[in-house]
Formats: structure tokens, C-alpha cells, sequence
């Protein structure tokens, strides 16, 4: 019996109705699938598929309770088959913020999207969730000299750049660690977002999250690998935030500079992995679409390090990789 026999299989002995369709629903970067469990009744119901090979159901289970509990829209768990790695789940819908944002419509589901933030954030307390560690950060910041460097590009670094690297990966973690820590979903943007009728949006792919810099969700969120936004305006959305975190007491650093210079520095560090990450995803895993995103996360990356002298050298460095116009811009 393949695999998708053997989901059925399973989805009959824990459905209520047992005549039901079953069809794609979505995939995401890892080896996880999604399908849409329609029965004759017009229920509709997501299973997910997480090959136990390569995937692990439980942290999804953990932080689904976790998030749930603090106020979030996340999928309501039915059945669960961990061993074999199948979830039975309600269905959040197939809107993407992704796909319904515009002008017109950004403020007003960024503040849904802040709220649904916020509230996870307020939840937080250590001993929860692992620890995104030093470990962690220096791990996913050197995606970005094997795949996107070395597999991608091509390239080679001198033992000068290397070290000169390595010394601006030592400070962005510095900066990072230094952060006040929060429940952190690690991918909290347009395409795992879901537009819902009562304004709180549902949450999916959350299964990794950690406990960590405050400032990293809202980077994923505000410098969107999918969307690009004018960058006065996500500052607004950023202040924004951080008043309305101050007054809900989380723990925001008292002034804003400081405040605004964690968020540039967590996402120079998460710019840096996602471009290793797509690399990965292309060159290993046979999906190129994820090329096609790799300009706007460079663009995000270029603007940060030409403004900061630490992260000059690191400027220095996308110039041979991707020689460009230098980005013109203040220097902090």
C-alpha cells in the first residue's frame, strides 16, 4: 500500500463520513503535503501528510495547542496519527493574505496580522519552546556561504572573506541574542497567513517555532519574501507595533532606534538564511519557483548592510557576487 492509500485508509476510520473526496490542497518547502478532505455532506477538512522519515508531527501538535491557547486561528486538530504522520485538521480557508492584499486593503490586515502576533507574543514565557540558540543562528546563517555561494553562485571565498564574513555573521548574532525573547514563529508572513471572516487570521506552518528575538516575525512578515512593500511604509507599520506593544506591555525596548536596529540586524540574519534556503530548494530539491524570490530578498539584504559600517563588509561581498548600483542610503 502506497502512501496516499494509506492515508485514505485512515482518514476512513477517523472521519465521521466516510464518503468523502480527497484533492491537493497545498505544499509547502519541506517534505510536508496538504490535502483537502471534502465529504458528501460539504464538509471540508485538511490532512496533512508529514512522511515521519522526514518530517515530525509532534512540534506541530505542541504549538498548535501552545498558539491556540494564547488566542491565535490555528487549525483545530481532529485526529492525529504521529507514528505514521497524518493530521486530521479544520480548514483555514485558501485565501492567502498573499493573494488578497492590495493597497487598499494592507492596513487594515497587517493590524489583524499584529494582533494575531501580538497575542502569541503576550503568551510567551521560557522553557516552552527550544531556545533559538546561538547554535541555531550560526547554523542558518552559513545556508547562506554553502548553498548560495558556493552551489549557486558558484563561487569561492578567499580565506579574507571568509574570515571578514564570518566576523559580520559573529556581530548579527550578537545583536540578535541581545533581543528580548518571545514565542517566535519563524515564518509568520503572506503565504502562511489566511483570510478569515472575523479579522483574526489563521496561522499555519508554525511547527518550528522557538523562543527568541522578539523582532524576527516581524520581519518575515514586513520584509516578505512574496510582497514588496514601500519601506516607509512598513516603518509605519512598525511604530505602530511597537507603541501598541509597549501598552500591552510586551517587552519592546524603551526607544525606538534601538527597537529599529534590532529588527534591521535579525533581518539581515533571516535575509541571509532565506537565500541559502531558496538556493537549497532549487538546486537539491528541484524546485526552482523559489528563484524568482531570491531579487527581493537580496534587495532587503543590500539595503541593511550598506547602512550599517559593521555590515559593510558583507556589502562589499554582494558586490562581486551580484555587482549592482550601490544602494545610496545613510550610514549608521
Amino acid at each position: 500500500m502506497d502512501r496516499i492509500e494509506r492515508l485514505t485508509a485512515w482518514v476512513k476510520e477517523v472521519s465521521a463520513n466516510p464518503d468523502f473526496e480527497l484533492s491537493v490542497a497545498s505544499a509547502d518547502a519541506s517534505f510536508r503535503r496538504y490535502f483537502r478532505v471534502c465529504d458528501a455532506n460539504g464538509m471540508s477538512r485538511i490532512v496533512m501528510d508529514a512522511p515521519p522519515e522526514h518530517e515530525d508531527c509532534r512540534p506541530f501538535v505542541k504549538v498548535a495547542r501552545l498558539f491556540g491557547e494564547a488566542g491565535a486561528h490555528v487549525p483545530e486538530i481532529f485526529a492525529e496519527n504521529v507514528e505514521e504522520g497524518f493530521l486530521l485538521l479544520s480548514d483555514l480557508g485558501n485565501t492567502t493574505y498573499l493573494s488578497a492584499l492590495n493597497e487598499g486593503n494592507a492596513a487594515s490586515l497587517y493590524a489583524d496580522a499584529l494582533g494575531a502576533l501580538a497575542a502569541i507574543q503576550k503568551a510567551s514565557r521560557p522553557g516552552v519552546l527550544p531556545e533559538y540558540s546561538r547554535e541555531v543562528l550560526m547554523r542558518e546563517l552559513e545556508l547562506f556561504p554553502v548553498w548560495y555561494v558556493g552551489r549557486h553562485k558558484g563561487q569561492s571565498l578567499s580565506e579574507a572573506e571568509t574570515a571578514s564574513l564570518y566576523e559580520v555573521f559573529e556581530r548579527i548574532v550578537e545583536v540578535n541574542l541581545a533581543e528580548p525573547k518571545v514565542f517566535v514563529h519563524r515564518d509568520f508572513h503572506s503565504r502562511n497567513l489566511m483570510l478569515t471572516p472575523d479579522r483574526n487570521p489563521g496561522v499555519l506552518d508554525f511547527q518550528d517555532a522557538l523562543y527568541g528575538p522578539l523582532t524576527y516575525d516581524l520581519v518575515s512578515l514586513f520584509k516578505d519574501a512574496y510582497i514588496r512593500w514601500d519601506e516607509e511604509l512598513t516603518i509605519d507599520w512598525l511604530v505602530r507595533y511597537w507603541e501598541v506593544a509597549r501598552d500591552l506591555g510586551l517587552p519592546v525596548r524603551e526607544d525606538f532606534a534601538e527597537f529599529h536596529r534590532d529588527y534591521e540586524f535579525m533581518g539581515a540574519q533571516r535575509h541571509l538564511k532565506v537565500l541559502g534556503i531558496f538556493a537549497r530548494l532549487c538546486h537539491r530539491d528541484g524546485k526552482q519557483a523559489y528563484l524568482k524570490d531570491m531579487p527581493l530578498v537580496l534587495s532587503y539584504l543590500r539595503k541593511t548592510v550598506e547602512r550599517y559600517r559593521e555590515l559593510r563588509p558583507l556589502a562589499k561581498l554582494l558586490d562581486r557576487l551580484d555587482p549592482v548600483e550601490r544602494v545610496e542610503g545613510f550610514t549608521f
